[in-house]
């Protein structure tokens, strides 16, 4: 599973403006709703449902958030990159700035996990995190995320 098989340009932001981490959930929602279309609101409330499960801060800066939604045929991810860092209630109680979040259809199973390893093995490359926030370009942000997509086998 390839993030290029994930991401669109259209699904980059880099300069994302939220104080809270329902606010970054609620904008990543509205986004969502551009490029899926799914209603927003429906994007919201799974977000949100797999949060009261336990945060999807991993630590490190890094939140992904994911959930399955009826009405999509593929996986969807959009990245951003906050303007200033907010409490995800990480793992690690750090203030998170990348967010890569992931939408699969329900019966996504098996490739639903592919896809949260491989975001999750490239947000833990600590040279490539440092690159992603040394960016405030969607075009270099998306060239970026995708370019490892070629030299890390999935």
């Amino acid at each position: 599973m390839d993030i290029v098989n994930l991401l669109s340009t259209d699904g980059v932001i880099a300069k994302l403006h939220a104080t809270s981490k329902k606010q970054s959930l609620q904008e990543l929602a509205k986004h969502a709703s551009a490029i899926t279309g799914l209603h927003e609101r429906t994007v919201f409330d799974v977000l949100l449902e797999r949060e009261r499960l336990g945060t999807t801060g991993v630590g490190n800066g890094i939140a992904i958030p994911h959930g399955k939604l009826p009405g999509i045929d593929r996986l969807y991810g959009l990245f951003a990159r906050l303007e200033t860092p907010i409490d995800f209630d990480s793992i690690d109680e750090q203030p998170v700035d990348l967010i890569f979040m992931l939408l699969a259809p329900e019966d996504a199973g098996a490739d639903h996990l592919k896809a949260l390893a491989r975001v999750s093995r490239l947000l833990r490359d600590k040279a490539m995190c440092e690159k992603l926030r040394g960016s405030d370009q969607p075009e270099a942000l998306f060239a970026l995320l995708t370019e490892t997509a070629t030299s890390h086998a999935a």
